[in-house]
């Protein structure tokens, strides 16, 4: 395009702000068209007086929202608005709730696992109202005391195969991200390794960055994390603490057998290594594996919840620790939350110990394999993994895909799945070739029909059949 430069005259915020929102105006005006190419970085900067690092935030805020896609050495490109009124994969106007926020219009949310729609509405409303009008002082005020009833929700959720916590062992959390933080704050200092695969829940290294732990990356094959690796990465960076999900990893799906969880527990104890076990996706499965706390019982942290199984909404979580370590988590939890609302915890332990959250949890199961059985017959022939029970699927990509660009392609089809980047715990010169999708958020199975029937599409026309500006 030519003879075209931002209005930066007005809005507030950053500069690379005000020029995204520049654009996203001139791109709803029809002054910039769809297709269109926007000038090169280096070119706009010069032509504004700016840096070529702040164009380049503006035009990763633009992707983000969903209105360019770019590829290195062609170019960025104005996409297409998405009709809602005839895109079928477009989301019902008519549907209210956030299930969309933060997310391109027009776009399914197949981005992310949480519990699906079973009617938790109800129930919950229920809860809340009856804890509201038994606790009306409680809610009113910060959190104090903590009830017996609170740990003895943790441990009978917690609990799985021959798995079972004490009280003692307990902390409530405000979900199982913040869980793992805390164990995380209160047990490493700044400056410690943490070790990660490459692939896993990145959120957690990003997050323990961000208060200056570092982290060391171990390798895994498709048997999941390799324990003469990891002992490797012990005798060399000296880290204290591991983090991993031995059951259904996230995004591969990978279950540690019995023999590598004991090889693990092994070299933990011998460099004095903290493990952290998130059983957030192995709480849905029905695998025997005994958990690898029962292997090291005395440093393992076990982490769950139920933004999975029941409903993200409520934040409910718990870990299980050695007692030695309950306090000083406790604390650290308070300090990098603000604290447990009387609330949340209440409602969370009142449907654990009322059978409600099982209940739900059966009926999320039922949901979910439902909707993985429609992935199974609509992606029949291509490499991927799914597991019974679990709300995501991790697809290897046929050559000449590249992860980051079939993540695109998808977009462009009203499709937002997660590439292999997403869930890299660190720079990593390891390349997958794959992506991961989840079938929980999608209101209807009619929508997961949709979005893995524009997945098929794309891999059966191969990436000849993707041009990221048509």
């Amino acid at each position: 395009m030519t003879n075209w430069l931002p209005d930066l005259t007005s809005g507030s915020g950053p500069l690379y702000q005000r020029l995204a929102d520049s654009i996203e105006t001139d791109i709803d005006r029809g002054v910039i068209d769809a297709g269109a190419k926007l000038p090169p970085q280096r070119d706009l900067a010069y032509d504004i007086g700016t840096t070529v690092g702040t164009v380049g935030r503006a035009y990763q805020l633009l992707r983000e929202r969903g209105l360019v896609s770019g590829e290195v050495g062609r170019g960025t490109y104005v996409l297409g608005r998405h009709d809602t009124k005839t895109d079928p994969l477009a989301p019902d106007p008519h549907v209210e709730g956030t299930r969309y926020i933060d997310a391109p219009r027009g776009k399914l949310r197949f981005d992310s696992t949480a519990a699906p729609d079973i009617g938790q509405g109800d129930i919950v409303a229920d809860v809340l109202s009856r804890t509201a009008q038994d606790h009306p002082y409680e809610i009113s005020s910060y959190t104090r005391d903590f009830p017996d009833r609170w740990f003895e929700a943790g441990c009978s959720w917690l609990s799985r195969n021959s798995f079972r916590p004490s009280p003692d062992g307990i902390v409530p959390t405000l979900g199982t991200h913040a869980a793992v933080m805390a164990a995380i704050a209160a047990l490493t200092t700044p400056g410690d390794y943490i070790v990660f695969e490459h692939l896993t829940y990145s959120q957690i290294s990003r997050s323990a960055g961000l208060i200056g732990r570092r982290t060391a990356l171990v390798t895994s094959d498709e048997e999941g994390l390799d324990p003469e690796d990891f002992e490797r990465v012990c005798a060399q960076k000296h880290p204290k603490m591991l983090f991993l999900m031995p059951t259904a990893k996230n995004p591969t799906l990978v279950t540690l057998s019995a023999t590598r969880r004991e090889a693990i527990a092994r070299v933990a104890r011998e460099y004095n290594v903290v493990l952290i076990e998130d059983d957030l996706y192995g709480d849905l499965t029905d695998d025997p594996t005994p958990l690898l706390a029962e292997y090291a019982p005395e440093r393992t942290i076990v982490a769950g919840g139920l933004s999975k199984s029941v409903a993200a909404g409520v934040r409910g979580g718990w870990l299980a620790c050695p007692p030695a370590y309950r306090h000083r988590i406790r604390v650290a939890h308070k300090m990098l939350t603000g604290g447990l609302p009387f609330l949340l915890a209440e409602v969370c332990s009142r449907l654990v110990l009322s059978g409600q959250a099982s209940e739900m949890r059966k009926r999320s199961i039922v949901e979910i394999n439902a909707r993985i059985a429609i992935v199974r017959e609509t992606l029949a022939g291509f490499d991927f993994k799914a597991v019974d029970n679990v709300p995501f699927v991790w697809l290897t990509l046929p050559d000449p895909w590249l992860s980051g660009t079939f993540k695109n392609a998808c977009l462009e089809h009203g499709v937002l799945i997660d590439d292999e980047d997403e869930f890299k715990a660190g720079r990593s010169e390891q390349v997958f070739h794959g992506v991961r999708f989840g079938v929980s958020q999608p209101s209807r199975r009619e929508d997961i029909a949709g979005g893995v029937g524009a997945i098929r599409r794309l891999l059966d026309e191969g990436r000849a059949g993707y041009d990221s500006f048509s």
